[in-house]
Protein backbone atom coordinates (compact mmCIF):
# COMPACT_ATOMS: atom_id res chain seq x y z
CA UNK A 1 0.00 0.00 0.00
CA UNK A 2 2.50 2.32 0.99
CA UNK A 3 4.38 1.78 -2.99
CA UNK A 4 0.91 2.58 -4.61
CA UNK A 5 0.46 5.12 -2.75
CA UNK A 6 3.98 6.73 -2.98
CA UNK A 7 3.38 6.37 -7.05
CA UNK A 8 -0.15 8.12 -7.09
CA UNK A 9 1.78 10.72 -5.24
CA UNK A 10 4.74 10.69 -7.71
CA UNK A 11 1.95 10.93 -10.53
CA UNK A 12 0.12 13.60 -9.14
CA UNK A 13 2.86 16.02 -9.11
CA UNK A 14 4.40 15.20 -12.72
CA UNK A 15 0.39 16.08 -13.60
CA UNK A 16 0.49 19.29 -11.92
CA UNK A 17 4.03 20.05 -13.14
CA UNK A 18 3.18 19.29 -16.28
CA UNK A 19 0.20 21.51 -16.90
CA UNK A 20 2.49 24.46 -14.78
CA UNK A 21 4.51 24.13 -17.92
CA UNK A 22 2.25 24.78 -20.17
CA UNK A 23 0.15 27.57 -18.51
CA UNK A 24 2.78 30.37 -20.12
CA UNK A 25 2.72 29.23 -23.67
CA UNK A 26 -1.19 28.34 -23.21
CA UNK A 27 -1.83 32.40 -21.70
CA UNK A 28 0.63 33.77 -24.45
CA UNK A 29 -1.61 32.07 -27.27
CA UNK A 30 -4.74 33.59 -26.00
CA UNK A 31 -3.18 37.04 -25.60
CA UNK A 32 -1.98 36.41 -28.97
CA UNK A 33 -4.97 35.71 -30.81
CA UNK A 34 -6.96 38.88 -28.89
CA UNK A 35 -4.15 41.15 -30.05
CA UNK A 36 -4.42 39.66 -33.66
CA UNK A 37 -8.03 40.26 -33.62
CA UNK A 38 -8.49 43.82 -32.09
CA UNK A 39 -5.81 44.50 -34.98
CA UNK A 40 -8.24 42.93 -37.75
CA UNK A 41 -11.11 45.28 -36.67
CA UNK A 42 -9.03 48.17 -36.22
CA UNK A 43 -7.91 48.24 -39.96
CA UNK A 44 -11.95 47.17 -41.21
CA UNK A 45 -12.00 49.97 -43.71
CA UNK A 46 -14.78 52.31 -43.68
CA UNK A 47 -15.77 51.28 -40.32
CA UNK A 48 -17.60 53.16 -37.94
CA UNK A 49 -18.91 52.03 -34.73
CA UNK A 50 -22.34 52.38 -33.72
CA UNK A 51 -23.69 55.25 -31.81
CA UNK A 52 -26.91 55.12 -29.20
CA UNK A 53 -28.59 58.48 -29.47
CA UNK A 54 -30.27 60.21 -26.07
CA UNK A 55 -33.11 58.16 -26.47
CA UNK A 56 -31.32 54.93 -26.52
CA UNK A 57 -32.38 53.34 -29.69
CA UNK A 58 -31.67 55.32 -32.06
CA UNK A 59 -28.78 53.81 -34.41
CA UNK A 60 -26.50 56.18 -36.59
CA UNK A 61 -24.87 54.65 -39.48
CA UNK A 62 -22.77 56.93 -42.07
CA UNK A 63 -23.63 60.36 -41.60
CA UNK A 64 -23.94 62.90 -44.82
CA UNK A 65 -24.42 66.74 -44.30
CA UNK A 66 -26.40 67.72 -47.00
CA UNK A 67 -28.92 70.83 -47.83
CA UNK A 68 -32.05 69.69 -49.79
CA UNK A 69 -33.17 71.75 -52.57
CA UNK A 70 -36.29 72.06 -53.77
CA UNK A 71 -36.87 73.77 -57.29
CA UNK A 72 -40.22 75.19 -56.91
CA UNK A 73 -40.96 78.67 -57.57
CA UNK A 74 -38.02 80.78 -57.08
CA UNK A 75 -36.27 77.61 -55.15
CA UNK A 76 -35.83 76.86 -52.01
CA UNK A 77 -34.09 74.89 -49.18
CA UNK A 78 -36.08 72.93 -46.41
CA UNK A 79 -35.10 74.19 -43.10
CA UNK A 80 -35.39 72.94 -39.42
CA UNK A 81 -36.45 75.72 -37.06
CA UNK A 82 -35.84 75.56 -33.05
CA UNK A 83 -39.68 76.35 -32.63
CA UNK A 84 -40.55 73.06 -34.50
CA UNK A 85 -41.81 74.45 -37.89
CA UNK A 86 -40.29 73.07 -40.80
CA UNK A 87 -40.26 75.82 -44.00
CA UNK A 88 -38.66 76.67 -47.12
CA UNK A 89 -35.91 78.82 -47.64
CA UNK A 90 -34.96 80.81 -50.76
CA UNK A 91 -30.80 81.55 -49.46
CA UNK A 92 -28.87 78.73 -47.87
CA UNK A 93 -28.70 79.25 -43.90
CA UNK A 94 -27.58 77.36 -40.41
CA UNK A 95 -31.35 76.15 -40.34
CA UNK A 96 -30.90 74.54 -43.98
CA UNK A 97 -27.71 72.22 -43.16
CA UNK A 98 -29.28 68.61 -42.75
CA UNK A 99 -27.57 65.45 -41.38
CA UNK A 100 -28.49 62.48 -43.02
CA UNK A 101 -28.20 59.18 -41.02
CA UNK A 102 -29.21 55.86 -42.37
CA UNK A 103 -31.48 53.71 -39.91
CA UNK A 104 -32.07 50.60 -41.63
CA UNK A 105 -31.91 49.85 -45.37
CA UNK A 106 -32.93 52.58 -47.51
CA UNK A 107 -34.37 54.51 -44.58
CA UNK A 108 -32.93 57.56 -43.06
CA UNK A 109 -33.73 60.26 -41.02
CA UNK A 110 -32.93 64.12 -41.47
CA UNK A 111 -31.46 66.40 -38.46
CA UNK A 112 -31.58 69.60 -38.54
CA UNK A 113 -27.83 70.31 -37.57
CA UNK A 114 -28.50 73.58 -35.95
CA UNK A 115 -32.13 73.40 -34.10
CA UNK A 116 -31.23 69.58 -33.14
CA UNK A 117 -34.56 68.30 -33.98
CA UNK A 118 -35.64 65.49 -36.46
CA UNK A 119 -37.76 66.08 -39.26
CA UNK A 120 -41.02 63.99 -38.60
CA UNK A 121 -44.46 63.80 -40.14
CA UNK A 122 -47.80 63.11 -38.02
CA UNK A 123 -50.31 60.61 -39.15
CA UNK A 124 -51.98 63.49 -41.26
CA UNK A 125 -49.11 63.88 -43.52
CA UNK A 126 -48.12 67.31 -41.20
CA UNK A 127 -44.10 68.08 -40.88
CA UNK A 128 -43.22 69.21 -37.81
CA UNK A 129 -39.50 69.19 -35.83
CA UNK A 130 -39.62 66.58 -32.99
CA UNK A 131 -36.64 66.15 -30.18
CA UNK A 132 -37.19 62.58 -29.87
CA UNK A 133 -36.58 59.85 -32.25
CA UNK A 134 -39.85 57.99 -33.34
CA UNK A 135 -41.41 56.03 -36.30
CA UNK A 136 -42.30 58.81 -37.40
CA UNK A 137 -38.60 60.42 -38.07
CA UNK A 138 -38.06 57.70 -40.24
CA UNK A 139 -38.31 57.88 -44.17
CA UNK A 140 -37.72 55.67 -47.33
CA UNK A 141 -35.01 57.77 -49.24
CA UNK A 142 -35.72 56.74 -52.94
CA UNK A 143 -33.62 58.45 -56.07
CA UNK A 144 -35.49 59.16 -58.92
CA UNK A 145 -34.77 59.13 -62.46
CA UNK A 146 -34.09 62.72 -62.92
CA UNK A 147 -31.37 62.85 -60.16
CA UNK A 148 -34.07 64.20 -57.66
CA UNK A 149 -34.86 62.45 -54.18
CA UNK A 150 -38.33 61.62 -52.88
CA UNK A 151 -38.74 61.25 -48.88
CA UNK A 152 -41.60 58.85 -48.07
CA UNK A 153 -42.86 58.59 -44.58
CA UNK A 154 -42.35 54.63 -43.13
CA UNK A 155 -44.49 55.51 -40.72
CA UNK A 156 -47.64 56.53 -43.02
CA UNK A 157 -46.42 55.20 -46.43
CA UNK A 158 -47.71 57.03 -49.88
CA UNK A 159 -46.76 60.70 -47.71
CA UNK A 160 -43.71 62.48 -49.16
CA UNK A 161 -41.91 65.31 -47.62
CA UNK A 162 -42.70 68.34 -50.61
CA UNK A 163 -42.80 72.08 -50.35
CA UNK A 164 -45.14 74.32 -52.15
CA UNK A 165 -44.24 77.50 -54.82
CA UNK A 166 -44.40 79.77 -51.52
CA UNK A 167 -41.54 77.40 -49.64
CA UNK A 168 -44.76 76.15 -47.29
CA UNK A 169 -44.91 72.54 -46.61
CA UNK A 170 -46.92 70.72 -48.14
CA UNK A 171 -49.26 67.68 -46.67
CA UNK A 172 -47.66 64.17 -47.37
CA UNK A 173 -51.00 63.28 -49.33
CA UNK A 174 -50.59 65.92 -51.59
CA UNK A 175 -47.17 65.21 -53.05
CA UNK A 176 -46.30 62.43 -55.36
CA UNK A 177 -43.10 61.12 -57.37
CA UNK A 178 -44.80 61.48 -60.12
CA UNK A 179 -44.78 65.78 -59.92
CA UNK A 180 -41.18 64.97 -60.92
CA UNK A 181 -41.44 63.82 -64.55
CA UNK A 182 -40.41 66.85 -65.77
CA UNK A 183 -36.76 66.84 -65.53
CA UNK A 184 -36.45 68.55 -62.52
CA UNK A 185 -38.56 71.57 -63.62
CA UNK A 186 -40.84 72.86 -60.82
CA UNK A 187 -40.67 69.54 -58.84
CA UNK A 188 -41.68 69.63 -55.24
CA UNK A 189 -39.52 66.95 -54.35
CA UNK A 190 -35.75 67.68 -53.62
CA UNK A 191 -32.15 67.80 -54.61
CA UNK A 192 -30.10 66.28 -52.29
CA UNK A 193 -27.45 68.86 -52.24
CA UNK A 194 -23.99 68.33 -50.60
CA UNK A 195 -21.78 70.92 -49.42
CA UNK A 196 -20.05 71.46 -52.49
CA UNK A 197 -22.49 70.58 -55.15
CA UNK A 198 -24.25 73.33 -57.26
CA UNK A 199 -27.52 71.95 -57.66
CA UNK A 200 -29.24 75.10 -56.69
CA UNK A 201 -27.24 77.40 -58.87
CA UNK A 202 -27.89 74.91 -61.69
CA UNK A 203 -31.28 75.06 -61.45
CA UNK A 204 -31.72 78.64 -60.92
CA UNK A 205 -29.71 78.64 -64.15
CA UNK A 206 -32.46 76.38 -66.04
CA UNK A 207 -35.23 78.60 -64.66
CA UNK A 208 -33.50 81.70 -65.80
CA UNK A 209 -33.18 80.14 -69.67
CA UNK A 210 -36.62 78.81 -69.66
CA UNK A 211 -37.63 81.93 -69.22
CA UNK A 212 -35.46 83.89 -71.67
Amino acid sequence: MGYLSAQRTVLVLSLVTALVGCAPGFNGTVERWEALYSRSLARIPGEKREEISRDGDYLLGIKRLRRLYCNVGIGFHIQVLTDGRITGVHSENRYSLLQISPVERGVVTLLGVRSGLFVAMSQRGKLYGSLHYSNECKFREKLLANNYNAYESVAYPRMFIGLSKNGETKRGNRVSPAMTHCQGVNSELFCCQSLTAGCSQSSASNRREESS
